[in-house]
């Protein structure tokens, strides 16, 4: 009996152990015009870039003078950054009256949108092993 349990318990042992998703990381490194503030970071993938909830999301102090922000644990693939510096600390993008931000704000690949955000196509970026940008705010 002993020995029928041990054979059963080798063979649950000696089953195929599945690989472990491969996992990638990311460091962001802004060059942000002002020493004041936070840099609100968001990244997105695919999905949600034109509108969905940020994969991750982080906040800079530029003030206690961070300027990279390190996402580890992603899942190998294209992403895209949305960032802007909140110069006085209010927590949100300031906007002209016609909706114009008044802040600097930056997009991944340093891209540019016209009247907008930049498009995915521009900012889009592949992340595998371990990957870094480095984004200029303007």
């Amino acid at each position: 009996m002993l020995r029928i349990a041990l054979a059963a318990a080798l063979a649950l042992c000696s089953t195929t152990v599945l690989a472990a998703e491969p996992q990638a990381s990311l460091a962001l490194t802004f060059d942000p015009g002002a020493e004041t503030g936070a840099i609100m970071v968001a990244l997105y993938d695919a999905a949600t870039y034109s509108g969905g909830q940020p994969v991750r999301s982080a906040r800079l102090d530029v003030a206690a003078g961070q300027r990279t922000a390190t996402f580890e644990g992603l899942q190998p693939g294209d992403y895209g950054v949305k960032a802007f510096h909140d110069v006085n600390g209010n927590g949100r993008m300031d906007t002209n009256p016609f909706g114009m931000p008044i802040e600097p704000f930056a997009f991944s690949n340093n891209a540019v949108g016209n009247m907008g955000p930049a498009s995915w196509d521009r900012a889009r970026f592949s992340v595998s092993g371990q990957t870094a940008q480095t984004i200029s705010i303007r």
